[in-house]
């Protein structure tokens, strides 16, 4: 069986459901519930990218080519 990560949410029940399809009807599966790491503020997420900015200090990294834009019809 595959490993799978799904995140749910706990019903007013303290219930989640795990949907795994019937092809694993009768199987005996191992389920962990861990908190989900909570979103990131805005704040956070700004500070974040200010520390990542400009990380890469390789000399040779460069950004590979993007392609083209398709061509499409012009709007009227």
């Amino acid at each position: 069986m595959t490993t799978i990560t799904k995140h749910a949410r706990v019903d007013a029940n303290g219930n989640v459901v795990v949907p795994v399809g019937r092809g694993e009807v009768g199987r005996d599966v191992v389920v962990t519930i861990a908190p989900a790491r909570p979103a990131m503020s805005q704040e956070d997420w700004e500070k974040f990218i200010d520390r990542t900015a400009g990380s890469i200090d390789d000399p040779t990294f460069e950004r590979p080519p993007q392609g083209e834009y398709e061509k499409r019809e012009p709007l009227e």
